[in-house]
């Protein structure tokens, strides 16, 4: 009898990585933050960073979409060198002019929420479209009308931030970022700020994006996320990849202690 795998499963199986990182390094003066580190996140899937705090999880995620420079090795984003340009043997850090460019295509949602106070919820949600893009802004409008539709805040396109529980805010910080159409989206703890009872809505609207085919990073402890969404998770700690493989494998199989120690400590 032959068993015929899913074809979703088989096109998971076969995607190319999305995003590649090889042998990097970081360090803050004397504090070695990343210590080459490598890992592949193949286009549209979900990839959980799991680990301590100070394990170079956040570290890492900025330093993908450049918010921080690297010390060695190199990240690689749909096949493009990010932040830097190689000329023969000799690598230069790109202009910010550059760096902007290519952060344009990788959405980037943050502990904190990083709204304009002064702004609507869809005035935050277009004004990198319509300042940065040249998006029209009637076109802007309607895309970010949409967005907010999708994250479950139609009703609320005219609140200001102040107006907006935190939960409301993350979502709005989330549709602002696929407003620019990434893709790659990276979240840095986006529910660590967040009153637990809030903390669902969020998880909602990023496991739909997981559902879409979104390529995405995530730095988190919410571990029934992982095991749900993630197709790999990599735990990390003292600025190295412990293990890294399926949920299954790593959340409730894992083979190195210092993974088993963790898990047991945020469960």
């Amino acid at each position: 009898m032959t068993i015929t795998a899913p074809a979703d499963a088989v096109e998971r199986a076969v995607a190319r990585p999305l995003v590649e990182i090889r042998r990097v390094r970081k360090s803050f003066g004397a504090h070695q933050v990343l210590r080459d580190i490598s890992l592949d996140a193949p286009e549209g899937t979900v990839t959980v960073l799991l680990g301590p705090s100070g394990s170079g999880k956040s570290t890492l995620l900025r330093c993908i979409n450049h918010l921080e420079t690297i010390d060695g090795g190199r990240i690689m984003v749909d096949g493009e060198l990010i932040g830097y340009r190689q000329t023969g043997h000799t690598t230069h850090e790109m202009t910010p002019r550059q760096i902007a460019r290519q952060r344009r295509g990788i959405g980037m949602v943050f502990q904190r929420f990083n709204l304009f106070p002064h702004m609507t919820a869809l005035e935050n949600v277009t004004e990198a479209p319509t300042g940065v893009a040249g998006v029209p802004a009637a076109a802007a409008k309607a895309r970010g009308l949409d967005l907010l539709d999708r994250v479950g805040l139609a009703d609320f396109a005219r609140h200001y931030p102040a107006q907006l529980s935190g939960g409301q805010q993350q979502r709005v910080a989330i549709a602002r970022a696929l407003a620019m159409s990434p893709k790659l989206m990276l979240f840095d703890e986006p529910t660590s700020a967040l009153d637990p009872e809030l903390v669902g809505d969020v998880l909602d609207v990023m496991r739909e994006l997981a559902r879409d085919g979104m390529t995405m990073i995530v730095v988190t402890h919410e571990i029934g996320f992982a095991r749900g969404v993630a197709d790999q998770v990599v735990f990390m700690d003292g600025g190295v990849v412990v293990e890294s493989g399926d949920a299954a494998a790593v959340i409730d199989a894992p083979r190195r202690q210092r993974t088993r120690n963790f898990l047991e400590s945020v469960r």
